[in-house]
């Protein structure tokens, strides 16, 4: 683990080393139990992959206590599993036959392997409601896109890196396309808006 750095003005981040797994469990953790104890002079407690960002209110100054929290070792009986949910996958995204193809294995492969595993929501980030799920398989990692698309649908489950993620909305994109899916991932009417948290666990099912 690292210390504590400031980040902006109003920005604490301390980051966590080791596998991502890990180091997000820790990272979410240390969330959980920062904005357990209500300071005041915080604004938000923002989980990452691997850091969590603490904000401060405007004009605010971090509190003798709040610094010892942010050093502190992360309390283990936080890191705890979220909700389960299944979402159903249509598996026809456009570049199944380009990942197979990167990976040298078959196109059905790339679909067993993507629905086979059980993802953990790391963070949410780039989208209201966009999760970034760790928990790849190891056969499926490849680089994002070289050239982003213009315009990639909402619904869209996708591939990038280490990460699996489904798009909430419209929007340029460079993760790869597995499939797509009618779950609505951000309702502003809904509460709360986003359905997946940092901690939640995904699995995806043949639509």
């Amino acid at each position: 683990m690292t210390g504590w750095v400031w980040q902006g003005e109003r920005g604490l981040l301390r980051s966590f080393d080791g596998p991502l797994a890990e180091a997000n469990a820790v990272a979410r953790a240390a969330s959980d139990s920062l904005r357990a104890a209500v300071f005041p002079e915080v604004a938000d407690v923002v989980p990452g992959a691997r850091t969590v960002l603490v904000e401060l209110r405007p004009g605010a100054e971090p509190s003798d206590a709040l610094v010892r929290a942010i050093e502190a070792e992360p309390p283990k009986a936080a890191i705890n599993a979220g909700r389960l949910h299944e979402i159903a996958v249509k598996y026809d995204g456009e570049d199944v036959a380009a990942i197979a193809a990167l990976r040298r294995i078959r196109s059905e492969d790339v679909i067993e392997l993507h629905a086979s595993a059980e993802y953990t929501v790391a963070f949410i980030g780039f989208q209201p409601g966009f999760p970034y799920l760790i928990g790849l398989p190891e056969q499926l990692v490849v680089p994002r896109l070289s050239s982003p698309r213009v315009k990639v649908e909402w619904g869209s489950v996708a591939i990038a890196g280490e990460y699996s993620g489904i798009y909430p909305s419209d929007t340029p994109g460079g993760w790869r396309l597995l499939g797509y899916t009618d779950t609505v991932l951000f309702d502003p009417a809904r509460t709360p808006a986003a359905l997946l948290a940092p901690g939640d666990r995904v699995r995806f099912v043949r639509a």
